[in-house]
């Protein structure tokens, strides 16, 4: 049953069409609880356990249209995936107790939604929640789908990887590694640059020390790179096509650095793109979506469950406490504040 207590909500007032997002262009309130007596057949309650805090909602915070995922409603909570307890159930799919996970779900420490519009926690891979936003979640299958299926890794290649200490880079590297690749690592601070040799990178450095960006990749990967994971975009990206060798894969998981531009005419205009037709090379974009439920997702779920459990592979979460603090949580991806997979525990 729900309780009779006022629930934490966060909403967007107003679209932030560019630049930084301000604490200020979030509202957080005390509202009425969702009751069970409110629901209709097939509605469920849910009580947050976890939040997964993402680079790409600040695409939804800006209200574009067109974009691979719908923006925020204004005056709407903010949604994301997280993981959740059914605390009610109109629904014979779900029963009180289950953890379950949602796609979409809001920022409401209680809410009514869908039980199609759910799914259980896979419990079989692992029955601690924060795996299923953490070593388990999107953004770790993110590095599996970009790493393993589409970069086809062979060993004795080597890999550079960017934001390496993040949610998705942790994961490729180590991945990556696990195939025999020589990973090369670039994080945004010493203590990551160290975290990131730890978890098995051959080389790794602080990009915003190294100085000039083609001589510190030169350096790192003197015979060339023959996979370029890129989570960041602008113009790191376009040193690291200066230095892809032949039939190299450029694989398009984020662009943080171009997310908070005050306008379009900030984008970075990439100058080596000449460098991928005459080394023969690919460029692959993808979105996660498009994987899910999938033998991809069972093979992600398998292979990595197994290895975290042998104490094969570590993942590292930067976790905060209360809805209340995931604006903030949110801001700190932006700022290089967070260390790891960002999730906020309720």
């Amino acid at each position: 049953m729900s309780s009779s207590a006022a629930i934490t909500r966060v909403s967007l007032p107003n679209h932030v069409r560019g630049g930084f997002v301000k604490l200020a262009d979030f509202k957080i309130e005390q509202v009425a609880p969702p009751s069970k007596d409110q629901l209709a057949d097939n509605q469920v309650i849910l009580r947050p356990i976890y939040y997964s805090i993402d680079p790409y909602q600040r695409g939804r915070i800006a209200g574009v249209k067109g974009s691979f995922i719908e923006s925020y409603s204004e005056g709407n909570a903010i949604t994301n995936i997280l993981v959740a307890t059914v605390v009610a159930s109109a629904s014979a799919d779900y029963q009180e107790g289950d953890v379950v996970i949602d796609n979409d779900g809001k920022w409401e420490t209680e809410y009514v939604t869908e039980a199609c519009a759910i799914s259980k926690a896979p419990t079989q891979y692992s029955a601690e929640p924060k795996d299923h936003v953490g070593v388990l979640g999107m953004a770790a299958f993110s590095a599996y789908v970009g790493a393993t299926v589409l970069a086809k890794p062979k060993a004795g290649e080597t890999i550079l990887v960017s934001s390496a200490s993040g949610g998705v880079g942790q994961m490729v590297v180590q991945l990556a590694k696990a195939r025999g690749l020589r990973v090369i690592g670039v994080a945004g601070s010493d203590d990551k640059v160290e975290y990131v040799k730890s978890i098995g990178a051959d080389v790794a450095f602080n990009y915003k020390t190294c100085g000039n960006y083609l001589e510190a990749i030169k350096v790192a990967a003197p015979e060339g790179i023959d996979i370029w994971f890129d989570n960041v975009g602008g113009e790191f990206l376009d040193a690291a096509l200066a230095h892809i060798n032949t039939h190299a894969r450029i694989i398009i998981c984020g662009a943080i650095t171009q997310y908070n531009l005050s306008s379009p005419d900030e984008r970075y205009g990439i100058k080596c793109l000449t460098s991928v037709l005459i080394k023969k090379a690919s460029i692959h974009g993808f979105i996660i979506d498009e994987y899910y439920d999938t033998p991809t997702h069972v093979a992600f779920y398998e292979e990595v469950s197994q290895l975290y459990r042998a104490g094969k592979i570590t993942y590292r979460l930067s976790e905060t406490d209360g809805l209340e603090s995931a604006p903030q949580a949110f801001l700190d991806l932006f700022t290089g504040k967070n260390f790891g997979r960002s999730i906020v525990k309720v």
